[in-house]
C-alpha cells in the first residue's frame, strides 16, 4: 500500500469514528431536544407527533442508520430549532463565515509571515524586540475578552463601528448595502488579525533564523546574490513546506474559532449557528457542522500533504521510496 492510500485509508477510518462519536455524544448529553420546541401546553399526542417527525421516537439503531445515510448523502433533514432543512441554514450563513474567515487568515498569515522575516533579518535590532513582544501580547490573551474590548472601545464608546450584526436594520440597497455589510465585518475581521499574527509572526522568525545560518544560505551570501534573494528565494523557500501545513492545517481551528467570533459580534454565521445548534440538542442542525468541520479537517490534512510535497521534492522522494 502506498503512502498516498495509507493517508486516504486513515483518513476514512477517522471519518468514520467521527461519525460515531457524533452520533452518540449528542444523545448522552443532559436534556431533551424537544424542550426548546415543545410549548408545556402541548398535549401528549402532540408531543409523540413531533418526536416522530425527528425520528426519536425510532430505537437508536435505527437512528444511527438514518443517521448515517442523511450524513452522507449531505441532506441532513430539518433543524428543530427552525424547522428548515439544515442545509438551507448552512448554505444561507456560509457565505458571511466565508467573507469574514478567508480575509482573517490570509491577512494574519501574510502579516505574520512579513514581520517575521524582518525580525530574523535584524536580529537583535528594535525591529526584532517589537515583533517579539507584539507577537507574545498577540495570542496570550482570550480571543472573547479582546473582541468585548474592541466592542467597548469602538462601537460604544466611541461609535465607529456598528455594535453588532451582519447587517443595519433596515438593510439599504445597492451599492450602499454592500459598503454597510464590509464595515459590520471589519471589526470582527480586524480583532482575528490582531489575535493571530503574532502566532505567526513568532514561528517565521524561529524558522527563519535557523534558515539564515544554513550552509546554503551562506554559500548564496558569499557568491554576492542580492540580500532580498538570499531571504527569499534560498532562506524562506526551503521553510515553505512546513509553512504550508500550518497554514492548511490552522484552517480548521479558524472555523471553529468562529463560534466565539460570531457569537461576540452577533453575525449570522455558520459559527453562531452551531453554538445554537448544539446548546438546543438540535440533533441534525449540530450533527452537520460537526460533520462538516471534520470534513475540512480531514480534507485539508491531505491537501496539506498534497501540498508539502509539491513544494519539497524530498518528500515526493520518500513518498515514491514508501
Amino acid at each position: 500500500m502506498t503512502s498516498a492510500r495509507k493517508r486516504l485509508f486513515s483518513s476514512v477510518i477517522v471519518l468514520a469514528v467521527v461519525l460515531a462519536l457524533n452520533f452518540l455524544l449528542f444523545r448522552v448529553m443532559p436534556g431533551d431536544p424537544l424542550t426548546g420546541v415543545v410549548d408545556p401546553r402541548f398535549s401528549p399526542e402532540a408531543k409523540q407527533q413531533l418526536a416522530a417527525q425527528w425520528g426519536l421516537d425510532k430505537p437508536l439503531s435505527e437512528q444511527f442508520v438514518v443517521y448515517i445515510r442523511e450524513m452522507l448523502s449531505f441532506r441532513f433533514g430539518l433543524s428543530m430549532m427552525t424547522g428548515a432543512p439544515v442545509w438551507d441554514e448552512l448554505k444561507n450563513r456560509a457565505p458571511n463565515t466565508v467573507a469574514l474567515l478567508l480575509p482573517a487568515l490570509i491577512l494574519s498569515a501574510a502579516l505574520g509571515v512579513w514581520l517575521g522575516v524582518k525580525a530574523a533579518q535584524r536580529r537583535g535590532s528594535i525591529v526584532e524586540r517589537l515583533v517579539l513582544i507584539g507577537g507574545a501580547v498577540s495570542f496570550s490573551f482570550p480571543s472573547f475578552f479582546v473582541q468585548l474590548l474592541l466592542l467597548l472601545c469602538f462601537a460604544f464608546a466611541w461609535p465607529v463601528f456598528p455594535l453588532s450584526g451582519t447587517t443595519s436594520i433596515p438593510p439599504p440597497s445597492g451599492i450602499a448595502a454592500f459598503a454597510d455589510y464590509l464595515w459590520h465585518l471589519a471589526l470582527p475581521l480586524f480583532s482575528l488579525v490582531v489575535l493571530s499574527f503574532g502566532g505567526w509572526a513568532l514561528y517565521i522568525r524561529n524558522m527563519m533564523v535557523k534558515a539564515m545560518g544554513e550552509d546554503y544560505v551562506l554559500m548564496a551570501r558569499a557568491r554576492g546574490l542580492p540580500r532580498r534573494r538570499v531571504v527569499w528565494n534560498h532562506a524562506f523557500r526551503s521553510i515553505l513546506p512546513p509553512v504550508l501545513t500550518i497554514l492548511l492545517l490552522s484552517l480548521p481551528g479558524v472555523v471553529s474559532g468562529a463560534v466565539i467570533t460570531e457569537t461576540v459580534f452577533s453575525l449570522n454565521g455558520v459559527g453562531r449557528f452551531l453554538l445554537e445548534a448544539t446548546n438546543s440538542h438540535d440533533y441534525p442542525a449540530a450533527g452537520a457542522a460537526f460533520f462538516l468541520l471534520a470534513l475540512l479537517t480531514i480534507g485539508c490534512n491531505l491537501l496539506a500533504d498534497l501540498c508539502c510535497a509539491l513544494a519539497d521534492p524530498r518528500v515526493r522522494g520518500e513518498g515514491t521510496r514508501g
